[in-house]
């Protein structure tokens, strides 16, 4: 087994469900250090201490961060910086499946969105510029099977045909509407969930573009495991009949997976080399559970939609990052 004694690992929202078995996995691994985010210092801390009970191994430390506050954001990037380690793997996990009310950050992102992917750009986007991954770094961002267009009541919105029908063909002003919740754009929650996750494939796949060799990124879906907390904050429909019936139907019909299960294919992908970089994975067309495959939809593997949805976040944002060698 490769010796990780010395490698650092980054793992956001991982108080509790995927986030914290990732963590708890990346010690197994032998990570010499695991940084766990919680929104509170006091979920952060305990989080750590817990994850060091079950791991039998301190090698835990907490992080302060709200994803969905940019100043947070900012405070902790800040942090991390201050305390001088250089990460080699980061595991952008936090996020959250909407409720049915259009909901805004204090910043004026629809929350969803804010949570999934917003903050998580601005981390990421701190840690490149403050120089504090490793050479060969490795960053998975959490994605979902919802992206793909063909998980029933999740539909990502047609970008292209939004930015035909109502901003006269501009991709970019289609893609940062989408990012707001602004009009003619319609919230429901599902809808808004897998817009999310696309948006967060297609960020991978820019990303790629800027990052110095070495480096990768990857979306990467941990699947169905509805024993979770991510619904905490769904509509009445999602908790209570969408995860009842994940939960509830029979194995081989492949809608559901252990959290074990789940998060270890953030690990998976954390070993990946340096070929496999700006890619969706998710499980087999149709399916929820299994292999990861490489998700080859054509709304997901369009490279100039990708861009546009890229320059929409760097403007609302007003962070970017391109490596110069």
């Amino acid at each position: 087994m490769k010796d990780n004694s010395t490698r650092t690992a980054l793992v956001t929202g991982a108080t509790s469900g995927l986030g914290y078995e990732a963590a708890r996995q990346l010690a197994e691994m032998g990570y010499g250090r695991v940084i766990v985010t919680g929104r509170t210092k006091e979920k952060a801390r305990r989080a750590s201490e817990d994850l060091a009970r079950v791991a039998g191994r301190n090698v835990f430390e907490g992080l302060t961060v709200d994803l969905s506050i940019s100043s947070s954001v900012r405070s902790a990037a800040a942090e991390l910086r201050k305390r001088g380690h250089t990460i080699d793997a980061v595991i952008l996990n936090a996020g959250m499946v909407g409720r049915g009310d259009l909901e805004r950050t204090p910043d004026g992102f629809e929350l969803t969105i804010a949570s999934s992917l917003i903050g998580h750009h601005i981390l990421t986007m701190l840690l490149l510029e403050d120089d504090v991954l490793a050479a060969r770094a490795r960053i998975v961002i959490a994605g979902s099977e919802a992206a793909r267009g063909d998980v029933p009541t999740f539909s990502p919105t047609d970008v292209r045909a939004l930015a035909h029908d109502s901003f006269g063909g501009d991709l970019v002003a289609a893609a940062s509407a989408m990012l707001r919740g602004d009009q003619p754009t319609r919230h429901k929650a599902s809808t808004t969930y897998a817009n999310t996750k696309l948006f967060v494939a297609w960020w991978a796949t820019a990303l790629a573009e800027r990052l110095p060799d070495g480096m990768t990124v990857n979306a990467v879906s941990p699947g169905s495991a509805p024993d979770t907390q991510a619904d905490r904050n769904a509509t009445w429909f999602m908790r209570n009949v969408m995860v009842r019936v994940f939960k509830l139907a029979p194995k081989r019909l492949g809608l559901a997976a252990s959290v074990e299960t789940a998060a270890a294919r953030y690990l998976e992908a954390i070993t990946w080399d340096a070929s496999r970089s700006g890619d969706f994975y998710a499980s087999a067309p149709k399916k929820m559970t299994g292999p990861l495959h490489r998700v080859e939809s054509p709304h997901v593997i369009d490279r100039t939609t990708a861009e546009a949805a890229w320059t929409a976040l760097v403007e609302l944002t007003d962070i970017d990052y391109s490596f110069a060698a």
